[in-house]
C-alpha cells in the first residue's frame, strides 16, 4: 500500500508543476485534464502526507523514551506516543477507504425516477412526499433541480415524476436509494383510522454523456401527441409532447413537461441515454461470475430497502438495520444521517472482500 501511495504522492507533484506551467495553462483542454486528474489524486495525497508526518513524530518521541535522558520529557513523550498511535491507525483505515476502486459513475448528476407502487391513491401521495424529500435534500446541496416528466394524480398524488438533480457527487449521495420504499401511516381518505401500508419504487441513474451511449437515431421511433395536465386536464392544442421508443431494446420514454416540443425531445433523449447507461452496466456486471453484492443492496427495483412509519415516528433502513425516529426531518430532506451510514456500509463490506 505504501509503495502505490509514494507512486501517487509522485504524480501529483508532476501534475501539480504541469497545472502551473504557461505553455499547458495555454493549452486549456489538456490544463483541465491535468486540473481534474490532480483534484481526484489530492484527497489521497493529503492523508498519505499526514499519515508519513505521524510515522515520523512516533519515531521521534519513541527515541525519546529510548534514550533516558529527560524522564519528565519520557513520559510527556510517552502520552504522546499513545495518541499518535491511535492516530496512525485512523489515518491508515482512511487510506484504505480512499484507495478502493472508484464508481466511475459517483460524480455524475443523478436522474431519479419515483413510481407509485401498491396502495392505490395512498402509494401515489407517498411518491409525492419521496419525491419532495429528494428535492429539499437537493437544495440542501445546493443542487439544480429539474424535473423532466411528471404523471400526477387526482388527489394530488404522483403517478410518476422524473427529475435530474445537477450537482458534484450527486450520484454518489443517492445511488443506494433505489429499491422500494414502504409507508405505514393513516391516509387521509381512512375514516376508520386504521393503518395501511403502501409503496413507492425509487430509480437512481447516473446521467450518462453523449459520448459513453451512442445512439443510433435509426433506431429511435418518435411519435408527438398533445400533452395534458394534472389528471388530463388543460390539454394542450399543440403536439408538444414526445414519445421516445428505443427500438432495440423497446425502452419508452416520454416527456411533455416542456411547451416546447424540440425541449421534451431532448429531455426525454437525456432519460433515454440514462437507462441505455443502466442496462449497459447491468449486463456487464452479470457477465462477471464475482460481481459484487453487497450488503447495502444490489440497486434491485424490487427490493424492499426502507419503511417509513408514521405512528412511530420512525424510518428503517433494512439494508444496514438502521433506525432513526426522525421521520418529520427525514422527510423535509435531512438524510444525510441515512446516506453516510449507507457509504460506510459499502466501505466496510468492499475493504472486506478486498
Amino acid at each position: 500500500m505504501l509503495e502505490k501511495l509514494a507512486a501517487l504522492a509522485e504524480k501529483f507533484d508532476q501534475l501539480t508543476e504541469l497545472v502551473s506551467d504557461p505553455a499547458i495553462i495555454a493549452d486549456q483542454p489538456t490544463w483541465q485534464k491535468h486540473v481534474k486528474a490532480r483534484a481526484e489524486l489530492e484527497e489521497v495525497v493529503e492523508a498519505y502526507r499526514e499519515y508519513q508526518k505521524c510515522l515520523q513524530e512516533i519515531r521521534e518521541a519513541e527515541q525519546i523514551i529510548a534514550e533516558k535522558i529527560d524522564r519528565e520529557l519520557a513520559e510527556m513523550a510517552e502520552l504522546e506516543l499513545e495518541q499518535l498511535k491511535g492516530q496512525l491507525l485512523q489515518l491508515e483505515q482512511k487510506l484504505h477507504v480512499l484507495l478502493l476502486p472508484k464508481d466511475p459513475n459517483d460524480e455524475k448528476n443523478v436522474i431519479i425516477e419515483v413510481r407509485a407502487g401498491t396502495g392505490g391513491d395512498e402509494a401515489g401521495l407517498f411518491a409525492a412526499d419521496l419525491f419532495k424529500m429528494y428535492c429539499r435534500y437537493a437544495e440542501r446541496q445546493n443542487w439544480h433541480i429539474e424535473i423532466m416528466e411528471a404523471n400526477y394524480s387526482d388527489l394530488g398524488g404522483v403517478k410518476e415524476i422524473i427529475v435530474l438533480l445537477e450537482g458534484r457527487g450527486a450520484y454518489s449521495r443517492l445511488k443506494f436509494e433505489s429499491g422500494v420504499h414502504r409507508v405505514q401511516r393513516v391516509p387521509e381518505t381512512e375514516s376508520s383510522g386504521r393503518i395501511h401500508t403502501s409503496a413507492a419504487t425509487v430509480a437512481v441513474l447516473p446521467e450518462a454523456e453523449e459520448v459513453e451511449v451512442d445512439i443510433n437515431p435509426n433506431d429511435l421511433r418518435i411519435d408527438v401527441f398533445c400533452s395534458s395536465g394534472p389528471g388530463g386536464q388543460s390539454v394542450n392544442t399543440t403536439q408538444s409532447a414526445v414519445r421516445i421508443i428505443h427500438i432495440p431494446t423497446g425502452l419508452v420514454v416520454s416527456c411533455q413537461d416542456e411547451k416546447s416540443q424540440h425541449k421534451n425531445k431532448d429531455k426525454a433523449l437525456r432519460v433515454l441515454r440514462a437507462r441505455l447507461l443502466e442496462k449497459m452496466q447491468e449486463e456487464a456486471m452479470d457477465e462477471e461470475a464475482s460481481s459484487r453484492k453487497s450488503m447495502v443492496g444490489s440497486g434491485d427495483r424490487s427490493e424492499r430497502i426502507r419503511t417509513y412509519n408514521f405512528p412511530q415516528g420512525r424510518v428503517t433502513d433494512h439494508r444496514i438495520g438502521l433506525t432513526l425516529h426522525r421521520l418529520e426531518w427525514i422527510l423535509q430532506g435531512d438524510l444525510d444521517e441515512i446516506i453516510d451510514s449507507l457509504i460506510t456500509s459499502d466501505q466496510a463490506q468492499r475493504l472486506k472482500e478486498g
